[in-house]
């Protein structure tokens, strides 16, 4: 850190810019940042990473030794645990010195002759960014449609391989958002069109092999709504499903006749959330229809309209329904209680209701891959903080449980070495907010050992309990690392979502600060070794909580930060923002203007002290567009009033999920371990 006297960092040309909206008018000195092709913009980009590059040069060393024992860590040659679909079982597999996956499958056994359906390694040759999507084997198993994005805007194009021959059709397919259905017929494609301004995915196309003129089938008009296709698990049904923040729409059309009309399920309805699955004679329908944490419906097949459902599973006040997976003689229904992922098996034909247990203090337990309906086996995930990732077989008659693989962390890994710890930090208004804490046995609660602690908050999107190999590289060295399950999020029930979003949006940030301020009261850190971390939303957060409270931490890192909130929701050319309006509001609305502008990390820089800083973002990123944290970094730099780091890392070649290879993403996590390390030396 030395250098860092010596160095001058970036200084950003202000070129004012009026921003006037309900009689107020705001003043945006960077809003000229906003021109990925303005060679100036490029230039400061590039003048920023050197900055970087100069001030974290005596760190080149410990950043190499990080990336090498991430990389260390990792098996890598690996395979995933296969499933059994339509007579093939399916997996994918790594090979060394490999960035990207192999997927295959072989035939009636595992003991057959492997095929190799895609070879990404092959595929990306030549491609700084290589991106492959959803995968979709027609019913014949004879076809393999699959997305590919090779600039990292999320823009796919779709390619069909004849399996048995090896040839690319000639079909491609482009802006989509690479997921398709196949039709019964094994000549019909389903899928997802993205406006090429706003990428919002708002029609449905359906493809014919060989047709160079797709049919639009259905288009979303509402700019609020996004568009998805896919297929009920019976592989009976197609279904086009419309949804928003609050409400949803199914339509749905018989796989085998793809040429008829798709027909709505259910209009959609203010406030109104459902989704429909299929088995037999009924639909199944988890929805939100008078029921905040949503319950179970059924119905008739011809009669799909909200007064012929009937209740199979009721609302409780207590249990969020996230999730149903249907079998021929079973159901399996994931929930949440006490902001804990739960495991739920009903036996429809002995009525047996039985719970998977779990006896770590955090964990996450998901339902994986189950393709097949007539499967007495359920496939099922478990990890927490200090257990990796680990796949079971449940026999649902027998209760038998099999481990069929356990994520293999090398390097002499041994869980027993760490603690994990579930705590309830006390928000202002009484709520208790949890906290997943890990740390290496050593490690002591003495008020002077760093901690990282991480947030995201928003969308109702759930932080869980889970390993990560990577995060071994901070606890070895004495961190412990701690997840704050804030508002915005649904931990807690949908009611823990509500409470964090539109006009309780604050309350994510002070849950936030909450959590920070209990972790130290109680020793964990303090201060002066407290460091923050979030991306996205969560970058969002951490720009709000070192506005509100810069003096709690020592360094914040903020993965490509969504911070300029009210520019961008008045920006309806820019992905997500016309979808968002239910998260965030309208600032087209004077109050919810005024509500963002108060919040807005970019809007409430002041001149005050902040912490360290290091913040991320991609050229072509399309979730958050780089110019946010760009502007950000150079409105800090005019105003604070400190001399702690303030650094700006873009990947000048990618978007909103970094670099696409395995390893080549681990070079960004290792610069952002290295900046908190040599922060607490």
């Amino acid at each position: 850190m030395n250098n860092q006297d010596t160095i001058k960092p970036p200084v950003a040309e202000k070129i004012a810019r009026e921003l006037t909206i309900h009689g107020d008018t705001r003043i945006d000195n960077y809003y000229w940042m906003n021109d990925r092709e303005d060679p100036k913009v490029i230039s400061w980009l590039n003048a920023e990473n050197a900055y970087l590059d100069t001030i974290m040069a005596p760190e080149k060393a410990l950043r190499e030794k990080l990336f090498d024992e991430m990389k260390g860590r990792i098996k890598e040659t690996d395979m995933s645990v296969p499933y059994l679909k339509n007579g093939y079982y399916y997996y994918s597999r790594f090979e060394k010195g490999q960035e990207y996956p192999i997927y295959c499958r072989k035939k009636g056994s595992l003991e057959a002759e492997e095929q190799v359906m895609l070879n990404v390694n092959e595929m990306a040759k030549g491609y700084a960014y290589y991106h492959l999507g959803a995968i979709s084997v027609s019913p014949d198993t004879r076809l393999v449609a699959y997305g590919v994005d090779t600039v990292s805007r999320r823009r796919y194009t779709i390619h069909i391989k004849n399996l048995e021959t090896g040839e690319i059709l000639p079909d491609a397919i482009p802006e989509t958002t690479a997921s398709a259905s196949w039709a019964s017929d094994n000549k019909t494609l389903f899928y997802t069109r993205k406006d090429t301004v706003t990428l919002r995915a708002d029609r449905i196309m359906k493809h014919k092999l060989g047709s160079t003129a797709d049919k639009e089938v259905f288009h979303e008009k509402d700019e609020t709504f996004n568009v998805s296709v896919g297929k009920t698990k019976s592989g009976s049904y197609i279904v086009i499903h419309s949804s928003s923040t609050l409400s949803s729409e199914c339509r749905i059309l018989d796989a085998s006749r793809p040429d008829e009309d798709f027909r709505i399920f259910q209009p959609r309805q203010k406030d109104m959330l459902y989704e429909v699955d299929h088995r037999d004679n009924k639909f199944y329908i988890v929805t939100n229809w008078n029921a905040l944490n949503f319950r179970l419906m059924e119905s008739p097949l011809d009669k799909t309209s909200r007064e012929h459902w009937q209740e199979k599973i009721p609302h409780r006040t207590d249990v969020l329904l996230s999730g149903l997976t249907l079998f021929k003689d079973f159901m399996v229904l994931e929930e949440r209680k006490n902001g804990l992922t739960q495991v739920r098996i009903i036996n429809d034909k002995t009525k047996e209701d039985k719970y998977l247990a779990f006896d770590e203090p955090a964990y996450d337990a998901y339902v994986g891959i189950n393709p097949e309906m007539d499967s007495k086996e359920l496939r099922f995930h478990y990890t927490s903080m200090i257990t990796p990732n680990s796949v079971y077989d449940y026999n649902m008659e027998t209760g038998k449980r099999e481990l069929k693989r356990q994520q293999e962390v090398l390097g002499g890994y041994d869980p027993k070495d760490y603690a994990s710890e579930r705590v309830f930090a006390t928000a202002a208004d009484g709520t208790k907010i949890p906290i997943s804490v890990v740390y290496k046995k050593t490690f002591n609660k003495n008020g002077k050992g760093p901690l990282l602690l991480y947030g995201y908050g928003s969308y109702g999107n759930s932080l869980d309990a889970a390993f990560n190999s990577n995060r071994i590289s901070l606890l070895d060295r004495g961190f412990a690392y701690a997840i704050a399950h804030i508002r915005g999020g649904q931990e807690m029930g949908r009611q823990w979502y509500e409470d964090g979003k539109m006009f309780k949006k604050k309350n994510t940030f002070t849950d936030f600060i909450d959590c920070a301020d209990y972790l130290i009261k109680h020793d964990y850190t303090s201060s002066q070794h407290l460091y923050a971390m979030g991306g996205s939303a969560g970058g969002l957060l951490m720009g709000a909580v070192i506005n509100m409270r810069p003096e709690l931490f020592h360094g914040v890192v903020a993965q490509v930060p969504f911070v300029d909130v009210v520019t961008t929701m008045l920006d309806e050319s820019i992905p997500l923002t016309t979808g968002e309006f239910d998260e965030w509001g309208n600032p087209k609305n004077k109050d919810s203007y005024e509500y963002m502008k108060s919040y807005s990390p970019y809007d409430n820089v002041t001149a005050k002290a902040y912490p360290n800083l290091l913040v991320t973002t991609g050229l072509h990123d399309s979730q958050v567009q780089y110019w946010e944290p760009a502007k950000w970094v150079a409105k800090l730099r005019e105003l604070k009033t400190d001399n702690n780091l303030l650094l700006l890392h873009t990947d000048m070649e990618t978007g909103h999920g970094g670099a696409s290879g395995r390893f080549a993403a681990l070079k960004e996590i290792a610069m952002e371990y290295a900046f908190l390390l040599m922060l607490d030396k």
